[in-house]
């Protein structure tokens, strides 16, 4: 049965949050700093398999065909009523950081599964069919490189240059896609869905400081990570005096404190950068470094200051050379141009989050998300929601309410619905004034 309207419809939070919680078991540990339950599940790691699979359980319990890509990719597809129409997309990802909570990523897939199973139980047939995804590696943890597994099937990388990246310890990605039986039929780039939506907790402060229920997100900021290696001369802490030292610390400490000048400085707007691995060798208290990799991961909403920023490190870089008598190979491992979603598809969201009673606020988003990437093949949008504690995420801390994810998900129910039941060949022929309507 059809319903022409299915604005009295709301998903069952308590199994929203049963699901969220069930998965957060696998890959469980206990952080010792902050004494509570983390979730790490790495990409392709054996944790993540499992997780995958019981995803893969509950989505084929709900009726869902399943396929996989190239590249690890997972799509599960309800039929719609004219189902030859491209499908309205939904997802995320279930890989972790090694320091995860239960939330990130988990929220859009599950959340997307929830709007399935709440459909499937009120007998909505939507006109076209819906897919949800589940997208390899997309916190780069692994791999080095984030929304990998998005970028792939959105075009921006090319799958033989993704299936050769190494982890640290020299596993490819093509190595552990086959170990595990996830290179599959569909081809890479794939067909464009209709649209995309995503809802995601927030990862930051800005909603529950703002006491908004819900995020409209206008875009997400340029990324860019690189990778350094330092190579300077290991020499007796005791005995080498000042001016015989290359020494690979002090450079990178020296580039460490120049990247939080650029953030304090102002020059760059919204800049944020951090150092967020540092290797040393031998890693010995007396003796001079004599080699260190680091990474940098600089973020901006503006694509020019960005381009500035990284003009200013290639030259600053140059001069920690000369100082200190190192060398510096950089490597660019990553990077993503910023990205703005398009206006009508933020209307919906703002409409739909109006309509069910709920307050909101137009937010740029600070990380990045697989949406970003189907951004370039598709009209794309995303929902947010308060995560609480400052909304600190990548922490067992991650946390927001079985309220909250309930809200944001209802969101999505109605905008995916509405998208769904659209028989227009495209969103382009859309204004920006313009109202999708059932």
């Amino acid at each position: 049965m059809t319903h022409p309207t299915v604005s009295h419809i709301r998903i069952d939070q308590d199994r929203l949050w049963s699901s969220l919680q069930d998965l957060g078991e696998l890959g469980a540990y206990d952080d010792g700093e902050t004494g509570l339950r983390g979730v790490r599940r790495l990409a392709l790691t054996d944790e993540d398999i499992q997780g995958r699979q019981l995803v893969l359980g509950w989505m084929e319990n709900a009726g869902l065909t399943i396929r996989i890509d190239q590249m690890g990719n997972i799509y599960a597809r309800r039929a719609g009523g004219s189902d030859s129409l491209p499908p309205v997309m939904m997802g995320s990802h279930i890989d972790s950081v090694g320091t995860a909570g239960k939330f990130d990523g988990c929220l859009g897939v599950l959340g997307g599964l929830e709007v399935i199973r709440t459909l499937n139980e009120n007998d909505v047939v939507t006109l076209r069919p819906l897919e949800l995804a589940i997208f390899t590696e997309e916190e780069g943890v692994r791999f080095g490189t984030d929304m990998l597994g998005s970028a792939v099937a959105a075009g921006r990388l090319l799958l033989e240059q993704a299936l050769e990246i190494q982890d640290r310890d020299g596993t490819s990605v093509r190595t552990e896609l086959e170990r595990h039986g996830l290179i599959g039929d569909v081809q890479v780039p794939i067909t464009p869905p209709y649209a995309y939506l995503e809802c995601h907790i927030e990862q930051g402060p800005i909603l529950a400081a703002a006491t908004r229920q819900i995020g409209v997100v206008q875009g997400i900021q340029a990324i860019t990570w690189k990778e350094l290696h330092i190579t300077g001369r290991a020499a007796h802490a005791g005995a080498t005096p000042q001016t015989l030292r290359r020494n690979a610390g002090l450079a990178a400490a020296m580039i460490t404190v120049q990247l939080n000048e650029m953030v304090e400085s102002g020059r760059y707007g919204q800049m944020l950068a951090t150092v967020g691995r540092h290797d040393s060798y031998p890693n010995l208290i007396n003796i001079v470094p004599a080699k260190v990799l680091m990474t940098v991961d600089m973020r901006n909403p503006d694509g020019d200051s960005m381009r500035l920023m990284e003009s200013h490190l290639d030259r600053y870089l140059a001069e920690v050379e000369r100082a200190t008598g190192v060398s510096i190979a950089s490597r660019t491992t990553a990077k993503t141009p910023p990205v703005a979603f398009p206006i009508r598809m933020r209307e919906l969201v703002a409409k739909t989050a109006t309509n069910l009673g709920f307050s909101y606020m137009e937010i740029t988003s600070g990380a990045g998300h697989d949406a970003g990437e189907i951004a370039s093949i598709s009209p794309a949008g995303m929902v947010f929601i308060p995560g609480l504690y400052d909304g600190i995420s990548h922490n067992p801390r991650e946390y927001s309410t079985p309220e909250a994810c309930a809200d944001g998900i209802n969101v999505l129910l109605q905008a995916v619905v509405e998208l769904a039941n659209h028989p227009a060949v495209s969103l382009e022929a859309h204004t920006s004034g313009s109202a999708l309507v059932l």
